[in-house]
C-alpha cells in the first residue's frame, strides 16, 4: 500500500492522548478493535477535546453522547465500546482531514462550516452515524481529488 498524498498532521492517536494515555500505538484499522471493545480511557475524551478546540458539549453532540454521560465516564475511568467507537471515528475523520486540508486549523473550521455537498449542514454534525461519517469522509476524497460537486 503507498503512502498517502499529504500525511495527516495529527494521527487519530495523538489526537486521543497517543500512548500516554491509550496504552498503546494503533497504526492500522485493526489496532483499533482491541481498545474500542475494551473502552478507550476516559481521560481520551479530554485530549481529543485539547487537540481540536471544541468544547465537552460540541464534542458530545457530535458524538451523540450526553454530556452528562462523558463525566460519568471521566469517574469510572473508561468508555463503553459503543462511545469507544465514536470518539475513534471522530478523531480518524479529523485526521483525514487534517491530511486533505495540511492544517489543523482549516481542518476544524471546514468540519464545523454549513457544506453544500453534505446538504447544507456541518461535517461535525453527521458524525454521530457510521453513514454520516462515511459522507463526510467521501466528501473529503473528492475534495482531495478536486471534484468539489
Amino acid at each position: 500500500m503507498s503512502a498517502p498524498i499529504h500525511p495527516p498532521v495529527s494521527s487519530a492517536a495523538g489526537l486521543l492522548g497517543g500512548r500516554r494515555i491509550l496504552h498503546a500505538q494503533p497504526r492500522q484499522p485493526m489496532d483499533w478493535v482491541a481498545l474500542v471493545r475494551q473502552g478507550l480511557p476516559a481521560a481520551s475524551v479530554d485530549s481529543l477535546v485539547r487537540s481540536t478546540h471544541l468544547t465537552q458539549s460540541q464534542l458530545a453532540q457530535a458524538l451523540a453522547i450526553p454530556e452528562r454521560t462523558l463525566v460519568r465516564r471521566k469517574r469510572e475511568g473508561a468508555l463503553s465500546p459503543d462511545e469507544s467507537a465514536k470518539v475513534v471515528r471522530l478523531a480518524r475523520v479529523v485526521e483525514r482531514a487534517e491530511g486533505v486540508f495540511e492544517s489543523t486549523e482549516v481542518a476544524l473550521n471546514w468540519l464545523q462550516a454549513a457544506n453544500a455537498a453534505l446538504g447544507g449542514v456541518s461535517p461535525l454534525s453527521l458524525l454521530d452515524t457510521e453513514i454520516g461519517a462515511e459522507s463526510v469522509l467521501d466528501t473529503l476524497g473528492r475534495i482531495e481529488h478536486g471534484v468539489f460537486a
